[in-house]
């Protein structure tokens, strides 16, 4: 081969070869200037994770120079950027399914859009195809706080949503995520209480407690219930399910499962149910589960302190101190600080009920 030819070639290797080495991963697992990071948030039962690569600034002008305005960016370094949701979310208010997507930008100085590309395994944005989006949102940009290194976080998270921030050099860009928790959690549940949690009464009393408390299916709480109480009847799921039916408005059917549920009830989960009405402010309603407690129960150690609550109600503190006394002498070690407390507190006529 000719010298000259000889040289071309190996010149334009060379070139394709540095290149290759400029835009593919690495072969070997060596430190790269651009580290890796991934930070997940739990919003409901619903993860969503960023799994990106953080550039440094390095003294770089990075918005309109490294970076430019209007191009497509990889909103990172390295391979793609990618976010992925365990259900599915609103992004800025538009429905997108589960799964893993690609995370790219396009960066303008008023206004950013956001690109969630169904192809999650590029390097990059080199071979971005617009075709392969899922959803474009578009944001503002915000000013930020200097930050070297590109960072992803999760502000302002709530019950169901999160705001996802890119933050890099003086730059802020947030994008809110929305959960529909109550129709993931309900869709969850029907395949959780497929397996072998479907033979224990907890299980099916701790999804009716949740539907009772979001309010988000009332007849299937109560469905919940029944199952709970035919696994087995207690306390704890009569008591749920009483209260389902007050929520549902059917007072008389629920006053009948709250008495099946108290005569049900040991002595402590009573005194809790009495201490229940008490922190709601139906006080005197917690006071005739006492005195029906003590009845049901009497010389048990709680019902003492059950005892003491009722002289307090009377104003009769010297009483009240010599049975919460009592209470402290019988109750397991676990209770007795909180109970030293209450006697400090009846030593100083201090009505222990409020």
């Amino acid at each position: 081969m000719h010298k000259r030819s000889l040289f071309a070639s190996l010149t334009i290797g060379t070139l394709l070869i540095c290149a290759s080495a400029s835009y593919a991963q690495s072969i070997l697992n060596l430190p790269r200037p651009s580290q890796h990071a991934v930070v997940l948030q739990r919003v409901g039962i619903t993860d969503i994770s960023i799994n990106y690569s953080r550039p440094l600034v390095n003294g770089r002008p990075i918005w309109g120079k490294l970076v430019p305005f209007g191009e497509v960016w990889r909103a990172g370094a390295n391979e793609n950027t990618t976010i992925e949701f365990s259900d599915p979310v609103a992004v800025e208010g538009k429905a997108l399914p589960k799964g893993i997507y690609g995370l790219h930008m396009i960066p303008g100085e008023n206004e950013w859009t956001v690109i969630f590309s169904k192809n999650a395994t590029s390097w990059g944005s080199f071979s971005y195809k617009q075709d392969e989006d899922a959803l474009r949102v578009s944001v503002k940009p915000q000013a930020s706080d200097f930050h070297e290194a590109l960072t992803y976080d999760f502000d302002e998270v709530k019950p169901d949503t999160a705001l996802a921030i890119l933050r890099w050099e003086k730059v802020a860009v947030p994008f809110r995520i929305t959960v529909p928790v109550n129709d993931v959690v309900q869709a969850d549940l029907k395949w959780q209480l497929r397996g072998g949690s479907q033979y224990i009464w907890e299980s099916w009393d701790e999804a009716a407690n949740y539907l009772l408390a979001s309010k988000a299916d009332l007849p299937q709480a109560l469905k919940y219930s029944d199952q709970s109480i035919q696994v087995e009847s207690r306390y704890d799921n009569l008591l749920t399910k009483s209260q389902i039916l007050e929520a549902m408005g059917k007072k008389d059917d629920a006053l009948a499962f709250r008495a099946k549920a108290l005569d049900a009830a040991n002595a402590l989960q009573l005194h809790f149910y009495g201490r229940q009405l008490q922190f709601k402010g139906q006080q005197e309603e917690a006071l005739e589960v006492f005195r029906s407690n003590i009845k049901k129960h009497p010389n048990e150690w709680i019902t003492y302190s059950e005892e003491a609550r009722l002289a307090c109600a009377k104003g009769d503190y010297d009483n009240a101190v010599k049975r919460m006394k009592l209470a402290i002498a019988e109750a397991p070690d676990l209770y007795k600080p909180q109970f030293d407390r209450l006697e400090k507190r009846l030593e100083a006529k201090e009505d222990i009920n409020k």
